[in-house]
């Protein structure tokens, strides 16, 4: 995975997790599903880095 991919991938998960907090203790249910959104959408190019690694080898 590259570094700059890796790190997106990463600075997403932590700003939809962050979110989703926010949204929850504000009792805000549509910021913390952007929140999760945010994160799944990082948790999936994470994945996406990966399975590309893997057949690298």
């Amino acid at each position: 995975m590259t570094a700059g991919e890796k790190a997106k991938a990463k600075t997403e998960q932590a700003e939809g997790k962050a979110k989703e907090a926010l949204g929850n203790a504000l009792g805000n249910d549509r910021m913390a599903a952007e929140g999760q959104a945010q994160k799944s959408k990082g948790d999936a190019r994470e994945a996406k880095e990966k399975t590309k690694d893997a057949f690298k080898h």
